[in-house]
């Protein structure tokens, strides 16, 4: 495998993924073929992984500022958004604090096709969109996909909408250990690790993944499951258990049921928001629902989830009290949880294994 190749490798397994498992699942293809010496083209690549080659960069329409998030998110542009027709999460940062900041631009639009990413920066992003509330509307179509890390940070928008064909959803993280040993028994190689550290070599595709080091991986994908869930519940105004027993629970959601289930605000093609918004309309999304669901009435909200209703059920987590013997130390833990900072807790965890 050449070096490139084995460096997006390193980076697909060392860092969690909320991404649909299609899209994970030709990413593992590709790095496969590759380390079984296939050579592909920019297109092929693209063709299997990504969106394609797309325009990534802010656009100006009248007064309205369309920041596209296309194809597979990462943190910072790298060869893996490179190669597929991906986005960095501090690239579309960068463009929609310009877009904020501009006094010509009356209202910001995210033109949304992606099936997610890598979980670094996606958190900071989100939060970055919801705290913007109220400055001017902003808006998130999935035109025509918005699934896991693309719809945890569409869901922080004022109004979510989803184009009559699209999708939304897919809320779940996910890591992978991909286990080489046989394939290097079956070519004659054996490899050893030397190494200082407790758990320098966890994880090494060199060996099968051992109980304990599942389990880390387990801890961290829960981790930012939680911070994904927590964003989505606050930004759609519903609670933790709606967003995790009712938003699909893993799965895309075609348009019809998106709207149902309160995922999106309404289902309208993006050319239509674009003339509305260039038109002065501070929300798009006004009487779509009733339009399209004239018999189904509201449900009412369940009482929000309090921060102390949160910490005593977790507290009392079985998964908690096997990796936090101490109860002051668990109840930091989830104090940092329901803080919403993942990078937080999981470097509290990461202590306490190494303590």
């Amino acid at each position: 495998m050449a070096k490139s190749y084995a460096r997006v490798e390193k980076f697909v397994q060392e860092h969690p993924w909320a991404i649909t498992e299609a899209a994970l699942g030709s990413i593992l293809e590709v790095l496969q073929l590759r380390a079984e010496g296939r050579m592909f083209t920019d297109d092929e690549i693209q063709a299997r992984v990504g969106a394609g080659a797309a325009p990534r960069e802010r656009q100006t329409l009248g007064a309205v500022a369309v920041i596209p998030v296309f194809g597979i998110l990462a943190h910072r542009m790298n060869m893996l958004t490179a190669m597929s027709g991906g986005t960095s999460t501090e690239q579309i940062a960068a463009a929609f604090r310009e877009s904020m900041s501009d006094p010509a631009v009356g209202s910001v639009l995210l033109d949304v096709d992606s099936p997610g990413g890598n979980v670094f920066g996606v958190e900071e992003l989100a939060d970055e969109i919801y705290q913007a509330r109220g400055q001017k509307p902003i808006i998130a179509v999935a035109n025509a996909t918005a699934a896991s890390a693309a719809y945890w940070i569409a869901s922080q928008a004022d109004e979510v909408l989803v184009t009559p064909s699209g999708q939304v959803g897919s809320i779940g993280v996910v890591a992978v250990h991909v286990d080489r040993s046989k394939q290097a028994e079956m070519l004659g190689v054996r490899h050893t690790l030397v190494s200082a550290g407790a758990h320098k070599t966890d994880g090494s595709d060199l060996a099968p993944l051992d109980d304990e080091t599942r389990a880390v991986m387990q801890r961290r994908v829960d981790l930012y499951y939680g911070a994904f869930t927590r964003a989505v519940a606050r930004g759609r105004g519903v609670t933790l258990g709606e967003v995790r027993a009712g938003f699909g629970e893993g799965r895309v959601v075609a348009a019809a049921d998106a709207l149902k289930l309160g995922m999106v605000d309404g289902v309208r093609a993006i050319d239509g928001v674009i003339a509305r918004l260039a038109g002065g309309a501070k929300s798009v999304a006004d009487g779509a629902r009733a339009a399209l669901e004239p018999q189904a009435p509201m449900p009412s909200p369940e009482p929000k989830e309090t921060q102390k209703d949160f910490v005593d059920r977790c507290m009392g987590d079985g998964t908690m009290n096997r990796d936090y013997k101490d109860p002051a130390q668990r109840r930091a833990v989830c104090q940092k949880q329901w803080e919403g900072s993942a990078a937080a807790a999981i470097e509290e965890f990461r202590a306490q294994l190494e303590a």
